[in-house]
C-alpha cells in the first residue's frame, strides 16, 4: 500500500489509520490527524474495517501531532479488538477506493488480524549509560587505556590520529556489547512473547531494541520478567518499555499491500 497521498479531484481524501474486524466501532471521542483533529470513522466491506478520517488533499499530513493522533488511535484499538497498522501517511480519495482495497485484499487481511487477536506490541529500548560502558572498557581492554591516557589533557590537534583510533575502538566495544544486550535480552523474554523483532539502534549509545509480540493473557508475566532483567542491569542500562502497542513492527509485507 503506497504511503503517498493520491491526488484526486476534490478536496478532500481519507487518511487510512488501519484494518479492523467490521464490528469494531470508533469511541466518540476519537480524534485523528489534521488541524482541527478529523472525526474517526469507518468504512466496511465483508468483514473487515478501515479507521479512516477526512483530510484536506492541499494541507501534507506529517506533524508531530499527526504521528501522535495515528499512533493513539491504533494502540488504543490495539487494547480491544485485532488492528493492522496501516502506513503512516497513506491517504485514498474517498469510501469507494477504501472499499476497493478491503475488497481484493479481503482474505488475506482477515487471515492477519486473526494472527493478531488478543496479541499486543511490546517495545523495549535501552541505552547505556556513557561513563559506566566507557569504564567498564577502559577496565577490559588495555589498548583503549592506553589511547585514552594518551590523548587525555593534550590539543586535539596534537592527538587527531589517537582520538581517531580511540573513537573506532569504543564504537566497536560498544557494538560488541549490544549485541550481547540484545541476545540477552531476546533469551530471556522469548517465554513470554510469541514473536519478537531486533530494531536498529537510534542512538550511538544504545543497548538494546527490541519488539515483541505477546499474548494479552501473558502480558503481567512479560513486563515482571522484563522488570528483574532491567533490575540486574539498572547502572549500565537505562531501559524502558512502550506497550501496549498496536503490532507495527509484525505486520509484514505479505500482510499489507505495500
Amino acid at each position: 500500500m503506497s504511503d503517498q497521498n493520491v491526488q484526486g479531484t476534490g478536496e478532500t481524501g481519507l487518511f487510512i489509520y488501519g484494518i479492523v474486524p467490521s464490528d469494531v466501532e470508533p469511541t466518540p471521542d476519537a480524534q485523528g490527524v489534521g488541524d482541527p483533529p478529523g472525526d474517526v470513522d469507518v468504512v466496511r466491506h465483508g468483514e473487515l474495517a478501515a479507521l479512516v478520517s477526512e483530510v484536506a488533499l492541499e494541507e501534507p499530513v506529517g506533524r508531530p501531532a499527526d504521528l501522535t493522533a495515528y499512533e493513539a488511535l491504533l494502540d488504543g484499538t490495539a487494547a480491544v479488538a485485532p488492528v493492522l497498522p496501516v502506513r503512516f501517511g497513506t491517504v485514498v480519495t474517498g469510501p469507494d477506493a477504501v472499499q476497493d482495497l478491503l475488497e481484493a485484499h479481503h482474505d488475506r487481511f482477515a487471515a492477519a488480524l486473526d494472527e493478531f487477536e488478543n496479541r499486543v506490541q511490546y517495545t523495549v529500548h535501552g541505552r547505556f549509560d556513557e561513563q559506566e560502558v566507557l569504564s567498564e572498557i577502559l577496565a577490559a581492554d588495555r589498548r583503549a587505556a592506553d589511547l585514552a591516557e594518551q590523548v587525555r589533557g593534550r590539543p586535539e590537534a596534537e592527538t587527531r590520529e589517537q582520538r581517531i583510533r580511540f573513537g573506532e575502538m569504543i564504537s566497536q566495544a560498544v557494538e560488541l556489547r549490544r549485541e550481547a544486550a540484545n541476545s540477552e535480552l531476546v533469551e530471556a523474554l522469548t517465554p513470554y512473547a510469541v514473536l519478537n523483532a531486533p530494531r536498529a539502534p537510534s542512538h550511538e549509545m544504545d543497548a538494546v531494541n527490541v519488539a515483541f509480540l505477546v499474548e494479552a493473557d501473558g502480558e503481567e508475566d512479560f513486563v515482571r520478567e522484563l522488570e528483574d532483567f532491567a533490575e540486574q542491569r539498572r547502572d549500565l542500562i537505562r531501559m524502558r518499555i512502550l506497550g501496549p502497542l498496536a503490532p507495527y513492527d509484525f505486520v509484514s509485507a505479505h500482510q499489507l499491500v505495500e
